[in-house]
């Protein structure tokens, strides 16, 4: 039931205690606990810039809401004006769902008579060739997206905290969008299973084509000061590894795990387990986005945890991105680079730790996209130093980049020794841990 709050329904305590005793504790009748209204610590990355990020610190009893469906997130969301919000998310909210909390299937969101045999059927490449899809499955699959898309994208406005409550809050199959708002905090919640019902199939994407998916599971576009802290983004009961192929080409249902593109700016991801995804964080997401993009993307990712990532951890275009104290686990099979080098980017990456099977050559966490330089310093590599960018210049020498990325970053509240980040950064990243 949607509860608007006189009493907030859980105490925080201070910002050590542990996310578990929020679930049993109620609150004194002076409202939420300091920890949930707590602000992006001074100094703490790129969002602590320019006048930092407070998020729904200053919200009232009347917008300080507990949510455990989507109805009741939808309302809690309100109609995206810049009132101050504070939204508590209890349990596992599944965004494929109507009004009245019954799950929608992708037969449910079907229509104009879509269905995949037809689909696969009518643009197989053996008959269709290289042209783009068009005609009625098409048009069918693009109605049928459409319905999909009024359910799993939330959007979150200005002035906005979300916090999961207790060690289990979960946002299932949505896609939240964080666009052209400033001061948002999202913290303590797992984000699983953005899954497209209608991917697409572009028979000019690579030599072979490739099917195409929407839904990241977190986007902020356009927006600034955001603090992104303490969340878990996985594929988790769909993995894209267990889907099928078609055309010979993986029917991927995914597509990233966190977005941050078109003119977004001052954003702090701090303490995240980024997990078993392919494409999974990407910051510029076009070449030709200069115009909006030059100058912004200034990004800060500290102390995350990317396990079993084949790609973008991330890919960058155009902004100054501070990479340090992260700890990367790559897979042990389709492995592909961990720091894209795109386009205008200015990437530091300094301070962290990877761990990687025989399997993988080193020479490969670092991939040149039209990039021409990056700061890449006291790194590890299985526990002892390496020189990653060497190493990527020495095994790839026709993607040779230089040593300065231009920039030296200064917000950083603490920088502990690579050696040290495995062991914090595995006990102290993603949801359900110590805020």
């Amino acid at each position: 039931m949607f509860r608007r709050h006189a009493r907030v329904a859980a105490v925080l305590g201070c910002a050590s205690l542990a996310l578990g005793a929020l679930a049993a504790t109620p609150a004194a009748a002076h409202g939420p606990s300091a920890a949930a209204r707590a602000a992006l610590p001074a100094g703490d990355g790129w969002a602590s810039a320019d006048g930092g990020t407070t998020g729904g610190a200053k919200a009232d009893r009347a917008h300080t809401f507990t949510v455990t469906n989507r109805a009741e997130l939808v309302k809690a969301l309100g109609d995206g004006d810049a009132t101050p919000r504070l939204i508590y998310v209890r349990g596992t909210i599944d965004a494929n769902t109507d009004d009245a909390g019954k799950p929608l299937s992708c037969a449910d969101y079907a229509t104009g008579g879509y269905s995949l045999d037809a689909y696969l059927k009518a643009y197989d490449p053996a008959t269709w060739g290289k042209a783009a899809p068009s005609g009625p499955q098409e048009d069918a699959r693009a109605a049928s997206a459409a319905r999909q898309y009024e359910r799993v994208e939330l959007t979150v406005g200005s002035n906005t905290t979300l916090l999961g409550v207790g060690r289990n809050a979960k946002l299932l199959g949505a896609s939240l969008q964080v666009r052209g708002v400033d001061n948002v905090i999202v913290r303590n919640l797992t984000f699983e299973d953005a899954f497209d019902c209608f991917p697409a199939w572009d028979p000019t994407d690579g030599d072979d084509g490739n099917w195409n998916s929407e839904y990241d599971n977190l986007v902020v576009y356009g927006s600034t000061h955001v603090w992104i802290d303490h969340n878990t983004f996985t594929d988790g009961r769909r993995p894209d590894s267990a889907q099928p192929s078609y055309y010979g080409r993986l029917y991927q249902q995914h597509d990233g795990e966190l977005d941050v593109v078109r003119g977004a700016d001052l954003v702090t991801a701090s303490w995240n387990v980024f997990a078993d995804h392919d494409k999974t964080l990407m910051i510029g997401n076009s070449d030709g986005a200069g115009a909006t993009d030059r100058g912004r993307l200034r990004v800060t990712l500290h102390h995350n945890l990317f396990k079993n990532i084949v790609e973008r951890a991330p890919r960058v275009r155009f902004g100054k991105v501070d990479v340090y104290n992260n700890h990367f686990v790559a897979p042990k099979s389709g492995y592909a680079y961990s720091w894209g080098v795109g386009v205008e980017s200015q990437l530091v990456a300094e301070a962290n730790a990877f761990t990687v099977p025989s399997s993988v050559d080193p020479a490969k966490i670092i991939k040149k996209w039209k990039g021409t330089a990056l700061t890449a310093r006291n790194n590890v590599l299985g526990g002892r130093p390496a020189d990653l960018l060497a190493l990527h210049n020495a095994g790839v020498p026709e993607e040779t980049l230089g040593d300065d990325a231009g920039w030296t970053p200064t917000l950083r509240p603490r920088v502990d020794a690579p050696r040290a980040v495995p062991g914090a950064v595995d006990g102290g990243a993603g949801a359900g841990r110590r805020l």
